[in-house]
């Protein structure tokens, strides 16, 4: 299947920008340009509104669920002959190591499948009263849905808000993040293949302060839903504010990694360093905070760097590679300012902690033991391969370092005591805790954070609760109203 770049896809067509233009996208393992992508502007954005505002009024307003959901099975098993070549278009816009692209993307169809089967069993309820009224409820769709991705998972971003949107009956305006726009892109064409209206999916691809503003900002959106920076979060509720939107955000996270002593350790360390350094760091679900019970702290530590040492930094399209590069300037410029900081903070630097020679954005695999847990390096979001070692001594500590953030997407511990397991999971401020495990994430799992790590849940029953309104009936079963000035 052929992709382009150089277009947008706004009403079932490949147009050229208004106000955007072409410009490169970044290889971040070369730091040179690969291809020339379309970005839009404002005018590109109303066009788009527009198109999915048709859609919603027309074709796929009024189209059965069924239809709906027998289009999105289409589209999935259109994505699942293209895994190789989305997981190649990825990898060369971000940097992602191609054993994980292909990994993640390889599972996206099965979302859209699981959405699918939603699409037609969103049903309301009956409420019981008394024999006078027949009260229910029914849901539709919230209307068009303006999507913002991130550059770290765009495809998956992409699957866990198209696949509810879609499922719901809304249309959508999909504008990925600036720096990694091509992947995001080559969805249209397969929209486009499988058949949907004109209008049911528009991608923009644009600058978050142009583009992205105005989609927040646009009278015509019904809904936004983000993934990225708790900071942006706070402008673009600003920012629609006065529209009185929906919102949900799936935002950072500080994700503590429990190890207790009576863990089996060998499982620990593979899940513990391989969920460190996956995506060179670059997930919001990252185990970037270790908590070691004091027994094992040592063992740990020596693991950590033995484990270090084995990660194969590299050319991301090599399939043997482990780890590929930061996937922009900016973030590696972060990672290594915060290097930086937790040196200066006294922190011990076990191992890695430069940048590779060379061209690209490649940092090593870090990790700092004797970390405190106020330190910044354990306190703010660093989206580099950075790894806090942090002691404890009992469940207490642990539940206090681990609820110590802003903090609240996801929480993993390990222990062989199952009492232990029940008691600290319920204690942890998480949207998600992992026992004896850690990343397991599927379609059917619920997820999404508390406190500064957002606003609703992603991926199972619940992701479609954002994506539709209810409305409550209520029918008079006589058709009498009392005279109220009878006396």
């Amino acid at each position: 299947m052929e992709y382009r770049f150089d277009r947008l896809f706004i009403g079932g067509e490949w147009v050229a920008p208004i106000d955007g233009g072409v410009r490169p996208s970044i290889d971040p393992a070369t730091g040179k340009p690969w291809g020339d992508v379309a970005y839009g502007g404002p005018r590109d954005i109303d066009r788009a509104v527009a198109a999915a505002r048709e859609a919603f009024e027309g074709r796929w307003g009024r189209m059965a669920p069924w239809e709906r959901a027998a289009l999105i099975r289409k589209f999935a098993d259109l994505y699942a002959t293209q895994v190789d070549a989305l997981a190649r278009i990825e990898t060369q816009d971000n940097g992602r190591a191609i054993r994980e692209s292909r990994g993640d993307i390889g599972m996206h169809a099965q979302y859209y499948h699981w959405f699918a089967s939603l699409a037609d069993k969103q049903g309301g309820h009956t409420i019981p009263m008394d024999d006078s009224v027949h009260a229910f409820t029914t849901r539709s769709a919230v209307g068009v849905v303006g999507t913002i991705t991130p550059w770290n998972v765009p495809l998956m971003a992409a699957a866990w808000k198209l696949g509810p949107a879609l499922a719901a009956g809304c249309t959508v305006v999909l504008k990925p993040a600036e720096q990694t726009p091509a992947s995001s892109l080559a969805l249209g064409r397969l929209f486009e293949e499988a058949g949907f209206p004109p209008g049911v999916i528009n991608i923009v691809p644009g600058d978050g302060v142009t583009a992205g503003a105005h989609l927040v900002a646009h009278p015509g959106v019904n809904k936004v839903a983000f993934t990225g920076e708790g900071e942006t979060a706070k402008t673009i509720l600003k920012t629609g504010a006065d529209t009185l939107k929906k919102f949900s955000f799936e935002l950072g996270g500080k994700a503590p990694h429990i190890l207790f002593a009576d863990a089996d350790i060998e499982n620990a360390l593979n899940a513990a360093t391989g969920s460190a350094w996956a995506l060179c760091g670059q997930s919001c679900a990252l185990g970037s905070r270790i908590l070691v019970e004091r027994p094992i702290y040592d063992q740990v530590v020596e693991g950590f760097r033995r484990n270090a040492g084995r990660v194969r930094v590299g050319n991301p399209m090599d399939p043997a590679t482990h780890m590929g590069p930061q996937a922009h300037q900016q973030q590696l410029d972060k990672t290594l300012s915060y290097i930086a900081i937790g040196r200066d903070e006294g922190a011990e630097l076990v191992t890695g902690g430069t940048q590779l020679a060379g061209d690209g954005y490649f940092v090593e695999p870090t990790v700092f033991a004797g970390v405190g847990a106020d330190m910044r390096i354990a306190q703010e979001e660093i989206f580099g391969p950075v790894a806090a070692i942090i002691p404890f001594d009992g469940e207490d500590e642990a539940v206090a370092i681990a609820n110590g953030t802003p903090y609240g997407l996801a929480a993993g511990l390990w222990t062989g005591d199952v009492g232990r397991a029940h008691r600290v999971a319920a204690r942890i401020e998480a949207g998600m805790v992992w026992v004896n495990t850690y990343r397991y994430i599927r379609w059917s799992t619920p997820y999404g954070g508390v406190k500064s790590s957002g606003w609703g849940r992603e991926n199972g029953v619940d992701a479609l609760d954002d994506y539709l309104e209810t409305k409550t009936t209520i029918v008079s079963t006589t058709g009498k109203f009392a005279d109220p000035f009878a006396n």
